[in-house]
């Protein structure tokens, strides 16, 4: 073979050493690449079943401390929050005695307006949307006195389905009802419940809207609130409108707003609805009526 064969065959092959060195490269840069993501999605996927477990942790000391025999360890099912260090993890626990929500299949729709004025809206749309629910969950095909919507109004509207004319099974079917927006269904679902079938709720466990809605007036209200949050274990109740003593010992069922957050922001929330007491099951110390984990204020 002469000289130049020989030169250009080593340089050929000098070559193809050069592109395999670069294909090994960018294999071995992927495959590092791919292995980083990877961990760090490992390692977001540990905090996070970490953090959930932290949530549950903090419905767990919720429900241990509501059904506890010492009125002095009860907290408080009005909804103030309760913060403690666990783990290295901080827990925000909130408890709502739901006996303190307007029962969705119970209020009438004129109470049910009330509680929508005392969020801000405004009258009209208010009156509308109450008789909306009311004709969501009533069985006959008659429009309420005020606003309302039967299966017709549905169809017209370009929905695939009517009125249900059944009792609301869960908050969350409340945004089928027509002219429920997201936003409005997130206002009104803290004050709502369909766990209680009661016919007024109890003042006692009531936030500020839901007390306006029943009737009271401001100044008496913002009075109640302020002597309830002032309450702490060990000191006198608090009188209620009606001459009572404050309630420390609820209802038995109550929701659980459980926030556990890590010094690196990490954050996981868990809201529940639980029953405590005899309704609980046998060798259980509460019962879950709704589990919704990561849900959004």
């Amino acid at each position: 073979m002469s000289r130049p064969m020989r030169a250009h065959a080593r340089g050929a092959a000098l070559l193809i050493v050069l592109w395999i060195v670069l294909l090994l490269s960018g294999l071995v840069a992927v495959f590092a690449l791919t292995a980083r993501t990877e961990a760090l999605q490992g390692t977001a996927l540990r905090q996070q079943a970490v953090g959930r477990h932290m949530a549950e942790a903090g419905v767990e000391m919720a429900a241990y401390r509501l059904a506890a025999s010492d009125p002095n360890a009860r907290w408080m099912a009005d909804g103030r929050d309760n913060t403690f260090e666990f783990e290295g993890w901080t827990l925000t626990v909130a408890v709502q005695d739901e006996a303190g929500k307007f029962d969705l299949n119970v209020v009438e729709s004129p109470q049910l307006a009330e509680l929508m004025r005392a969020l801000g809206m405004d009258d009209a749309r208010a009156r509308a949307l109450a008789g909306a629910i009311q004709d969501f969950r009533d069985p006959d095909d008659l429009l309420a006195i005020e606003g309302g919507a039967e299966d017709r109004d549905y169809e017209a509207a370009g929905l695939p389905y009517g009125a249900k004319d059944a009792p609301f099974v869960s908050l969350s079917e409340l945004q089928q009802v027509l002219g429920m927006d997201l936003e409005t269904y997130r206002l009104l679902e803290p004050y709502l419940t369909v766990f209680t079938s009661r016919p007024e709720p109890d003042a006692a466990f009531a936030p500020g809207p839901v007390l306006l809605a029943m009737g009271l007036a401001p100044d008496l209200v913002a009075t109640l609130l302020a002597q309830r949050a002032a309450w702490e274990p060990g000191l006198p109740l608090p009188l209620l409108p009606d001459g009572s003593a404050l309630a420390v010992v609820g209802s038995g069922t109550y929701s659980v707003a459980s926030r556990a957050t890590r010094p690196d922001g990490t954050e996981v929330r868990i809201t529940a609805v639980i029953r405590i007491g005899a309704g609980a099951g046998f060798g259980q110390t509460y019962a879950p009526l709704a589990w919704r984990v990561g849900e959004p204020d």
